[in-house]
């Protein structure tokens, strides 16, 4: 017998590998995800009661590291954030899709502006010192993670596309996005 944390770990996993096997158009079954987990079918109703809350808890429970990051890189200036929240959302890409999926899903639940305050504020204080192409904070903000979001779904499909190997594009997007979002130094 299980204790519940790790019976609702091995259901968030079930889930995560399921969305990645299938598709997400291939909808989420939650017997299937009980089923894949090993584990009663009821426990899964018992422990989230919905498809969404189950993927809701699985973002929460995946984003910690992407998430841990953010607070860490919060501070440094534009160019080493930007890298870091590029790369880390680049290896921990589970909470980019997860998110998507709810947000495709009509949740309005997950955030995808990692830490969005301290964030704003360091923003806000590049722009001021000119460091920002623009000065429209809320707008830049929008469009680093829309940039981010869209490219790490993507990434893949746009390296098959493109013909080149995805990491020689992540190298070239990752001096892209610096490009975009900050001015050169003189």
């Amino acid at each position: 017998m299980r204790d519940r944390e790790g019976t609702e770990e091995s259901l968030r996993a079930a889930a995560v590998a399921l969305l990645r096997r299938g598709g997400v158009l291939a909808g989420l079954n939650l017997r299937q995800v009980a089923d894949e987990a090993g584990v009663n079918r009821g426990l899964v109703y018992q422990y989230f009661g919905s498809r969404r809350a189950l993927l809701r808890s699985a973002l929460f429970h995946r984003s910690r590291p992407n998430a841990e990051d953010a607070v860490e890189a919060a501070g440094l200036p534009l160019r080493e954030r930007l890298a870091r929240l590029f790369w880390t959302s680049l290896r921990h890409p589970e909470p980019v899709r997860l998110a998507t999926l709810l947000v495709l899903d009509g949740d309005d639940r997950p955030r995808v502006l990692l830490n969005r305050g301290a964030g704003r504020e360091d923003l806000a204080a590049e722009a001021a010192r000119g460091d920002l192409p623009v000065e429209d904070v809320a707008a830049v903000q929008a469009a680093i993670a829309s940039t981010i979001y869209g490219y790490t779904l993507l990434r893949e499909h746009l390296a098959r596309e493109i013909g080149v190997p995805a990491d020689e594009l992540d190298e070239r997007m990752a001096r892209c996005v610096e490009a975009m979002f900050t001015r050169r130094p003189g």
